[in-house]
């Protein structure tokens, strides 16, 4: 038995418009689902749409759909991802920037949000995670190759996060500084 809509004509199931009706309704659904979750960057939703085998004038129609009920908007995502990031991940504006790009974020828009970041939250944000390591260890900091150690995996470890290379370079070496024994 295929299905409770009637007898079987050989067309394979629904009518062409039928079909594509509730395609439109799955693209829809789906955008829905995926705001449900957290908020997306037009690129990012794009994207998603695409890889869930959606045509392009499927997602074209889900996107203007979006636009219109004002569900998108990649300044206000930007922003959320940079608090969100920034606070919670530790992510320096070197590494948010990449990730917003990746995201599919317009480069003036990431410019214009990152613009907003406090440079002395973002040190802070380096300070905070260069001190927790440096509590947590107990390598001797009085001993010179240990220091030039630690400074390497430190300041490697800020950098990786995102973190401008001047930035960490200074809060690393005044963070060893300051917890190494005084001689």
């Amino acid at each position: 038995m295929r299905g409770t809509g009637g007898p079987d004509t050989g067309g394979g199931g629904a009518a062409p418009d039928e079909e594509s009706g509730r395609r439109k309704t799955s693209a829809w659904d789906v955008a829905l689902r995926l705001l449900g979750v957290r908020a997306r960057s037009r690129g990012e939703m794009i994207e998603r749409l695409v890889k869930r085998g959606f045509t392009a004038e499927e997602i074209d129609a889900v996107m203007a759909r979006l636009d219109r009920h004002k569900l998108l908007d990649d300044e206000e995502f930007a922003r959320e991802w940079v608090h969100s990031r920034g606070e919670y991940s530790r992510r320096g504006s070197i590494g948010l920037r990449h990730e917003l790009r990746a995201k599919g974020v317009d480069d003036a828009v990431v410019a214009s949000v990152l613009s907003e970041v406090d440079p002395a939250d973002e040190r802070r944000r380096a300070t905070e995670l260069v001190v927790r390591k440096l509590s947590s260890t107990k390598a001797d900091l009085g001993e010179r190759e240990v220091r030039d150690s630690m400074t390497r995996r430190l300041t490697g470890m800020l950098l990786r996060r995102g973190f401008p290379q001047g930035l960490a370079i200074d809060v690393v070496r005044e963070q060893v500084r300051a917890h190494a024994p005084a001689h």
